[in-house]
């Protein structure tokens, strides 16, 4: 069987970006490595998950690939990823009240109820609930 081990989010700081989804988004670090130079590989997942689980990479958003393709994103309004959440509403209150700002409050999508965050780092990041 396989399965997606890891994906990356392209962001305009590493640092910033590893201290919001960990002290805000509430994920957890899983690696942490200094790979000189000043680079870093970062990766944070699921709050008490399995080291196994799906882990997201914090990949600096510099270069000729990933500047263009992170500002047209971006542009577009298209969330960089999704996450799935248990209740919008009480993520987006709690995501509020900590100062995050939202680009789309709670709206019923079809089979989901879907809200869209400013990351801080340079992405949107769509936080969805299935509904029923």
């Amino acid at each position: 069987m396989i399965k997606v081990a890891m994906t990356s989010v392209y962001v305009d700081d590493v640092a910033r970006a590893h201290a919001f989804y960990t002290d805000v988004l509430g994920f957890e670090t899983r690696i942490h490595m200094d790979l000189g130079d000043g680079t870093r590989f970062v990766t944070v997942g699921a709050p008490e998950g399995a080291q196994r689980d799906l882990q997201l990479l914090l990949e600096p958003g510099q270069g000729p690939i990933a500047e263009p393709y992170r500002t047209a994103v971006r542009k577009a309004g298209l969330p960089c990823i999704v996450f799935s959440v248990d209740d919008v509403e009480e993520e987006y209150e709690r995501l509020r009240m900590l100062g995050v700002e939202f680009t789309q409050g709670p709206r019923d999508e079809g089979p989901y109820l879907t809200a869209v965050l400013d990351d801080t780092v340079g992405n949107l990041v769509q936080l969805a609930q299935p509904k029923g």
